[in-house]
């Protein structure tokens, strides 16, 4: 019996990606054509970037944008016993200097300063009388020479402000031969092609004014910004914590001119740390009415101050009257802020106090009993707050008996401590740290790894980086090349394939 066949129908078309999308229709052709891009850029963009660092890098990142947390973290040795990885803004624990790099006699309440490459500790105590003697030293890529003699002071001074500005070194006021306050403003610059260290001279106008302090202080914070210096607080003749700020402005021949008066701190202190960090001005610690303080002000610098909702704010200085049309409008302090979530972890003094890639420490200081080893640690924000507070880690404090009165300097990506006061005495000597630990050289996450590099330095190994990268994206165009033939001749492919397999059977 013969059988009626179906009648002609429609033809079923082809589908794709698992049964999906139409294989003849425009959205397997869009993914197609997005795949194909994403492979172009990966085999011809990506990897080839990739070799390179490998090369020439410590490390190689491959997805690092999405590794947002690694379970398995390697740091190297050189970390001293940090976190792995090191929290932002830690430091690597310090070490002592060699014998050869000790001061030519101990002191404490001097200036470490870098001008040029001459490192110079400035002045200070030897425990009984003030000093004027220089020593200087060169310094380069984190390490400096023994030291030698340089340019004396005019006169003996002990616990000064102090700061650089446009290739000049400043001591303002400090005690004198006779252990009180003065008003004096000295500059050091540096003369000829060489940058080499001319002579300490009063500091003048343009009209060859002496330019001095409007009252005698000692222990002021002297921070140096974008168009003069700011002075402010440090101890009156009467041997009071004062909360008058002044500020000195560049004229247009880069000279200094008299100081002007600025709002007033919160809280008079003297011997405080102090940093310009953005626009803001950060005053923390130092001795007040009531000895040491925890205390941390902020001054907002070139745009009235306005107080944080629960801050403190001291009294604002009478704007000027509007300038001249066309006049430079010179940048100033009008209101300074306090709050209780801006404040030390614990009172300190005399600490050495530093600012670092947007960081500020305050390492040491005493808290009015013994020299404190502490190093404590806060990253502002752009509004002049501390988001994450001030942080400390164990591994990061000095060495047993502390440290007050020594002076910090931030040369490269080390920072040096010199001279100061702990409980066996003045010290000579002075201590380092690296300011920037290394990162893990191996990391895994649930996405993205980082492994360690080849990290050849110099000329030879960029060229090598570059081979590198040409080689890689030779390779990958001819690998590109191949798999475009492959999918441009499947019948061909097949039949070889199955070939292959019929003689293998």
């Amino acid at each position: 019996m013969s059988t009626r066949a179906l009648p002609p129908g429609r033809a079923t078309g082809r589908r794709a990606f698992f049964g999906a999308l139409d294989a003849d229709g425009w959205a397997w052709a869009f993914l197609k054509a997005m795949i194909w891009f994403l492979l172009l850029i990966v085999l011809l963009g990506y990897v080839p970037d990739r070799a390179y660092y490998f090369t020439v890098g410590r490390t190689v990142e491959i997805d690092a944008p999405l590794l947002f947390w690694s379970p398995i973290n390697l740091c190297p040795s050189e970390n001293l016993g940090l976190p792995c990885p090191p929290p932002p803004g830690s430091v690597v624990p310090w070490q002592g200097s060699p014998s050869q790099l000790s001061l030519p006699a101990a002191r404490t309440g001097g200036a470490a300063v870098q001008l040029g490459n001459h490192l110079l500790y400035i002045g200070g105590t030897d425990g009984s009388a003030a000093s004027k003697n220089v020593y200087a030293a060169t310094s380069d890529k984190g390490n400096f020479s023994a030291w030698g003699d340089g340019p004396a002071l005019p006169d003996a001074r002990t616990d000064f402000g102090y700061a650089t500005l446009t290739g000049t070194a400043f001591v303002i006021g400090g005690d004198g031969p006779d252990g009180k306050p003065t008003n004096t403003v000295w500059e050091l610059p540096t003369v000829g092609d060489k940058g080499d260290l001319g002579a300490w001279a009063p500091a003048q106008d343009a009209d060859k004014k002496a330019i001095t302090l409007p009252e005698a202080r000692a222990g002021a914070s002297v921070i140096a910004v974008t168009d003069g210096l700011l002075v402010v607080g440090g101890r009156d003749a009467d041997g009071k914590s004062s909360n008058k700020v002044w500020k000195s402005t560049l004229d247009t021949n880069g000279l200094l001119t008299a100081f002007v008066e600025q709002g007033a701190l919160v809280d008079g202190v003297a011997d405080a740390g102090s940093a310009l960090v953005g626009e803001y001005v950060w005053i923390w610690g130092g001795t007040d009415a009531n000895g040491p303080t925890d205390t941390v002000q902020v001054g907002h610098l070139g745009v009235p101050g306005v107080a944080a909702p629960g801050a403190t704010a001291g009294p604002a200085t009478v704007a000027p009257s509007p300038a001249p049309s066309g006049a430079v409008i010179p940048l100033g302090i009008e209101q300074w802020a306090s709050s209780a979530g801006l404040k030390l972890p614990a009172p300190r003094t005399g600490a050495a106090s530093f600012t670092s890639n947007g960081t500020i420490y305050s390492v040491g200081g005493s808290d009015g009993t013994a020299p404190a080893r502490e190093l404590y640690w806060a990253v502002p924000d752009s509004s002049g707050g501390l988001p994450t507070g001030w942080q400390h880690l164990d591994t990061t404090d000095l060495p047993a008996g502390g440290l007050a009165g020594g002076s910090p300097v931030v040369n490269g990506s080390s920072v040096f401590i010199i001279g100061g006061q702990t409980q066996g005495g003045l010290l000579t000597s002075s201590l380092r740290a690296n300011l920037a630990p290394q990162s893990p050289f191996f990391q895994l996450g649930p996405v993205g790894v980082v492994i360690p590099g080849l990290q050849i330095p110099g000329e030879i190994g960029q060229q090598l980086g570059y081979l590198a990268a040409a080689g890689v994206a030779t390779g990958n165009f001819a690998i590109v090349v191949f798999l475009g033939w492959v999918f441009n001749n499947k019948p061909k492919v097949r039949a070889w394939i199955a070939r292959r397999r019929g003689r293998s059977a």
